[in-house]
């Protein structure tokens, strides 16, 4: 009972503050992510009423399943923008572009924290700049997907961003891992080179090929139904099916097998929409399905963020240094090389904007080094990640929409739309009234 009312409150809020929020014309995700906030264990939850508000964390990490769902069906949704007939047009810009904007902000995080350790040694040690450089690289996809779907973006910028997203995972996992190696053996003074190369790569090709097998199982078992809402049915019970199987793990020898469910499922929806001559119809009626579970995803992520970082001068002072840093790599890596791979004007001015949320794959980069380092080292590098999150989440949506309006991917709406919107409300106000 306490799950449900927790998943119902979380849900009614959501959308009740995107009505709040429509005449500031804010993106429904920066009204989730609030409405997250307002009943999490900060807010609402504090006022410790049973069953109103999520009064602890571990009340919200009992909703963690909900978000690992949620966060598969966003990677199956971005996977399905890997048309090769696309990718043919936009492949190469998309490859380079997402390399270097995230290899740029490592670099500008990199040498910003490093000064900031040569200042401040006794509150910032190499490691922890390293491994914050590092965590730089990620991208949250799910903020941006939410923002193009809501606000139905379509347009070069948009066609070159989605691959990007799904791509900066890749690159971000790898960074990491060569990063963080670095960082351990700073601390612990032994360089583990399985651990620093092997390991990422293992976990790419497993993910990936995992992915694969799965898009063609589900091709084939799709042939055997006639009916479309049983596809869906199919569709929707795979994704679940591949969620779960990403969460394994286990050893061979000294290497550690794991999988990342956003690349698992990113290469589910890309094979899928390849090999599959209904895949357009079937995610479209998927998307549907989906909206009420990306929103209390996102509520979920309000509640999940850390007001407690503000309490601590030194961590707001390194994690407003990280976020500047972060984003001008982020926006210049993007300028630079979408001007290299002789991208519209428009892209190569906008683009790095729309790279600047950052959540999900972040948090999970932290949470490893903060169960890694020894003492409190660990917990300052999850400090920082959490408030830069929180900066990120809440104003990363609406700098995303401005970038795709000013790009034109997003379209004002026209006077025969809002004529036709304004004739159904009189509409409906006279059948009232009569």
């Amino acid at each position: 009972m306490n799950i449900l009312l927790s998943v119902s409150i979380a849900l009614l809020a959501g959308l009740l503050m995107t009505r709040a929020f429509k005449p500031l014309k804010l993106p429904s995700v920066t009204a989730y992510l609030i409405a997250g906030v307002l009943v999490g264990p900060y807010c609402l939850g504090a006022l410790g009423i049973p069953n109103v508000g999520f009064t602890s964390h571990d009340s919200v990490a009992a909703l963690s399943l909900i978000s690992e769902v949620a966060l598969g069906f966003i990677a199956f949704s971005i996977g399905s923008e890997f048309r090769v007939s696309d990718l043919k047009k936009i492949g190469k810009q998309a490859f380079v572009i997402g390399i270097l904007q995230a290899l740029v902000a490592t670099l500008f995080v990199d040498i910003a924290l490093w000064v900031v350790h040569m200042l401040m040694p006794d509150k910032l040690t190499l490691s922890q700049a390293i491994t914050l450089g590092a965590i730089a690289t990620a991208t949250a996809p799910a903020a941006t997907l939410m923002v193009v779907r809501q606000y139905k973006a379509k347009g070069p910028l948009t066609d070159l961003l989605l691959p990007i997203v799904a791509l900066d995972d890749a690159v971000g996992l790898i960074v990491f891992a060569v990063s963080f190696g670095i960082a351990k053996s700073l601390v612990v003074g032994q360089v583990d080179m399985v651990s620093i190369i092997i390991n990422p790569i293992v976990e790419i090709v497993c993910s990936l090929g995992l992915g694969a097998v799965m898009g063609w199982v589900l091709t084939q078992l799709e042939k055997l139904f006639n009916s479309n809402t049983n596809r869906l049915n199919l569709t929707i019970a795979f994704v679940f099916t591949t969620v779960a199987l990403s969460m394994m793990e286990f050893h061979i020898g000294p290497v550690h097998i794991s999988f990342s469910s956003l690349l698992v499922c990113m290469m589910l929806g890309t094979v899928f929409c390849n090999i599959c001559p209904l895949s357009e119809d079937l995610m479209e009626r998927a998307d549907k399905w989906t909206s009420p579970l990306f929103a209390l995803f996102f509520v979920i992520s309000g509640a999940e963020l850390e007001l407690g970082v503000f309490t601590d001068i030194a961590i707001i002072a390194i994690g407003v240094v990280y976020i500047i840093f972060r984003s001008l790599g982020k926006y210049y890596g993007t300028a630079v090389s979408a001007k290299a791979t002789k991208c519209a004007p428009q892209i190569c001015k906008y683009l790095g904007i729309t790279l600047l949320p950052q959540a999900g794959v972040a948090l999970g980069m932290c949470t490893i080094a903060a169960a890694t380092f020894p003492g409190g080292q660990g917990a300052l590098v999850r400090n920082i990640t959490l408030f830069a999150v929180l900066i990120y989440e809440l104003v990363g949506p609406v700098l995303t929409r401005q970038a795709l309006q000013a790009a034109g991917d997003i379209k004002p709406m026209s006077d025969e739309v809002k004529n036709r919107r304004k004739a159904k409300l009189e509409l409906a106000k006279s059948t009232k009234e009569d």
